[in-house]
């Protein structure tokens, strides 16, 4: 791994709390500038705060990341303080959980604003300024879920399918222009966030990530390591592997288990109030830091390096994982 540069500029959307609070920590602990966005909240402030602290530099730039003006105007405000933008990691999502028949369309219209078009526009925002001095790094935060889609999370699924499809079309054109910028996708497994606490729900049962579960720096460190990488892609964790590869080999089959399983994977026996708070139109209060309440279940490491490297062998795993899950749905 190449040494960090200090003081580079890095901007981080999604930023107040979860995995970008988590790499704002990583990014700052290699002495970088980073730029926060995220809407004006409590956690985005203290986030800021935290990025002095941990040996880096911290700026708050409020905004909401499914309003394209905000996003550029952000996006001058940070090169203006901090200087010119080397780093710039879309991660801001929001998303409704529950039932396609049971989300409303400005439900998904908002989680489709806030998630996809958050990307695309943080996309722009960063090409506008790396374009003309032919440099850079554009880091998009997935899912495995961008490539297999499970129940209750329709929303959040279509708008990582979508960021998946504009990530691959645009590095396909910076190829043809010969722009020495470059993209990458890092596809995560379930996160130990906030997001199951102020996500809206149309379901009965706290919400919660489908195990294995891990923790929000797991994903951080990853994507501080694909800054210094030029990688197309980056797995995160061992079960973002095979449901990926496990796919690619059989798709229905993963539909039925899905089925089968995807509900009550999703939710804890505690019941959850319909009238919770939630962040999906407005910010929930507070500084919820990066960790969720799932921290006793969360693996605060991941076996990924290798077979992100490998992606033959984790081919021939995910073939595995299929043979297993035949078996087990024939019982």
């Amino acid at each position: 791994m190449q040494k960090p540069k200090p003081g580079r500029v890095v901007v981080v959307t999604g930023a107040s709390a979860g995995v970008g609070r988590a790499t704002v920590r990583a990014f700052a602990r290699e002495g970088a500038h980073v730029g926060l966005i995220a809407r004006d909240t409590e956690g985005l402030q203290v986030a800021a705060r935290e990025a002095g602290d941990l040996g880096g530099k911290g700026l708050a730039v409020p905004a909401d990341v499914a309003d394209a003006a905000q996003v550029d105007a952000a996006a001058a405000r940070i090169e203006q303080e901090l200087g010119p933008i080397e780093v710039w990691v879309n991660n801001a999502m929001t998303t409704i959980f529950g039932r396609v028949t049971d989300v409303t369309p400005d439900e998904y219209k908002r989680a489709t604003e806030v998630t996809y078009l958050g990307t695309v526009y943080g996309t722009m925002a960063a090409l506008r300024r790396m374009l003309p001095r032919n440099r850079g790094n554009i880091i998009q935060v997935g899912s495995a879920l961008a490539y297999r889609s499970i129940p209750l999370q329709a929303a959040y699924c279509g708008a990582k399918h979508a960021i998946a499809g504009f990530t691959d079309s645009l590095r396909s054109e910076l190829i043809h222009d010969q722009q020495n910028i470059y993209l990458t996708m890092v596809q995560l497994p379930a996160m130990n966030t906030p997001q199951f606490t102020w996500c809206r729900s149309k379901m009965p049962r706290h919400p919660q990530p489908v195990p294995p579960i891990f923790q929000p720096e797991v994903a951080a460190e990853r994507i501080v390591w694909a800054s210094h990488h030029h990688r197309r892609e980056v797995f995160v964790g061992t079960p973002t592997v095979l449901a990926i590869e496990a796919n690619k080999v059989a798709p229905a089959l993963a539909d039925y288990y899905l089925g089968r399983t995807g509900f009550d994977s999703q939710q804890t026996k505690e019941e959850v109030r319909r009238d919770r708070p939630d962040n999906l139109f407005e910010p929930v209060p507070g500084d919820f830091g990066a960790h969720g309440v799932f921290s006793q279940q969360a693996h605060d490491q991941a076996a990924t390096t290798w077979l992100a490297d490998h992606k033959g062998f984790s081919a021939l795993v995910g073939m595995a994982a299929v043979g297993a899950l035949a078996f087990v749905l024939k019982k």
